[in-house]
């Protein structure tokens, strides 16, 4: 396919309808994906104290298996998300889904903390480059004005995906002697079969990319195309940001800072995630659906947290104010729910929920100005890869401060250190500003574009 030269603008009509044509198509269906990766991710939280009780996993073992999914997981990241450059985003996060989905209904086997590690790192394995692949895959769909959006859409879901998780594995978790199953076998098969009927919807719906999408004209094609080839050449002509070779990464300052700022977002999110039913359950005298139902709260207000930093970080260009300001978020709450009592702990949790969301959401669009060309795909996947360690540290050190004190009010206080230190480095971050800062009137249509109601001043 041909280029024209000069590519359009991004308020350009044929732009405009082509972006808000790709957002409303592709999003969704990113978002659902996402929703049952977090429930099948998280859902052990939920199943902890019944875990204890019938296969006799106390809590530095359930630490412990929570944490050795994200070691796969950091294994298989680059060549997976390679992998899915290779062969594209349609089949790759097909095969993903229906991989993962197997592999969390088996969950239902785990009888003993030897099966329970087995097949915790086999999710990990078979979930390994989802999340970076869809990173990777908005680059090839959304210009940089509308990306950020488009991310905060991505974590939004998971902000639905945890109002969800509650009460359906609370309810589920009640299926206790249901055809000779306990609860928790019944959320882990239920939840696990739901990702793989998700995965044949994904087959049947996602488009790799814009060239390949019957419901864009041909001049949509070009105009799409030609703003995304003109913003990576735009990257590429700029000395300063070029981005490191593939083998010297981990040598780059700014890439290492990346995955030391995602994981610490990443060490607060699972802090919080994994522990979240049980200080619910420490207010004492609640069901098991009640505790999901009260589980969702952080979580719900996250959601609109996260699409108004989405909102905020496109409209204004200030992406690490937008990062800085979720972690500053995240270390109060933490610290607090760590010094009050249960109740008010559960309250304090709710702001830490939105800053570590915040965070995560606002993080992305930073690395994403960052990298070129064919670096994008295994630079997102290294940084994912290893910022996501955060999930192994975070159980692994609750689990084992909640079993020499009897609290993880400690380990709490630890993971509020390490966003301190996050809000620190967000200073240190570097991006292209031209690329993310658009003049007011070609961001207020860009947003608009991509289905935002707002009309913005001078737009």
């Amino acid at each position: 396919m041909k280029h024209s030269p000069t590519p359009p603008a991004i308020d350009s009509p044929v732009l405009a309808s082509a972006t808000k044509k790709a957002y409303w198509r592709l999003v969704p269906l990113v978002m659902l994906m996402f929703v049952v990766n977090y429930i099948d991710r998280v859902n052990i939280g939920f199943a902890k104290d019944a875990l204890e009780a019938d296969s006799g996993i106390g809590a530095g073992a359930y630490g412990l298996g929570a944490g050795l999914f994200f070691i796969t997981y950091a294994i298989f990241e680059v060549p997976s998300n390679i992998l899915l450059e290779r062969y594209g985003a349609k089949f790759w996060l097909t095969r993903i889904m229906i991989s993962w989905g197997l592999v969390s209904a088996l969950m239902m086997f785990a009888h003993n903390e030897t099966v329970f590690y087995v097949l915790r790192l086999a999710l990990g394995a078979a979930e390994a480059g989802f999340f970076a692949g869809v990173i990777f895959y908005f680059t090839q769909w959304f210009p940089n004005a509308v990306r950020g959006r488009a991310n905060a859409a991505l974590y939004s879901a998971s902000a639905i995906a945890a109002v969800i998780a509650g009460p359906l594995s609370g309810a589920l978790l009640g299926m206790d002697d249901t055809l000779g199953l306990h609860g928790w076998q019944w959320m882990f098969l239920i939840e696990g079969l739901a990702a793989m009927v998700v995965g044949g919807i994904v087959w049947t719906l996602l488009v790799s990319q814009p060239s390949d999408a019957e419901w864009l004209t041909q001049e949509e094609k070009t105009a799409l195309l030609d703003r995304l080839a003109a913003e990576e050449a735009e990257r590429a002509a700029s000395k300063e940001d070029k981005a490191p070779s593939r083998w010297s990464m981990l040598r780059d300052p700014q890439m290492l800072l990346f995955c030391l700022i995602y994981f610490a977002a990443q060490l607060a999110q699972y802090a919080v995630t994994f522990w979240l039913p049980d200080f619910v359950r420490d207010v004492g005298g609640l069901s098991d659906f009640m505790i999901g139902l009260i589980s969702v709260v952080p979580f719900a207000v996250a959601f609109f947290a996260v699409l108004a930093a989405g909102y905020i970080s496109d409209r204004t260009g200030l992406r690490r104010t937008v990062l800085a300001s979720g972690f500053l978020l995240a270390a109060i709450g933490l610290t607090a729910a760590a010094l009050t009592s249960p109740a008010l702990s559960v309250v304090m949790l709710i702001i830490a929920t939105v800053g570590f969301k915040v965070a995560a959401s606002s993080f992305y669009v930073i690395p994403q100005q960052y990298l070129v060309g064919a670096l994008v795909a295994p630079g997102i996947a290294l940084i994912n890869s290893i910022g996501n360690l955060g999930g192994f540290v975070a159980p692994t050190l609750l689990g084992q401060v909640e079993e020499r004190t009897g609290s993880v009010d400690g380990g709490l206080l630890i993971v509020a250190g390490v966003c301190v230190l996050a809000l620190a480095g967000c200073a240190a971050m570097r991006y292209r500003s031209g690329a993310a800062s658009l003049p007011r009137e070609d961001l207020g249509s860009a947003l608009q574009a991509a289905g935002s109601p707002q009309k913005q001043p001078g737009a």
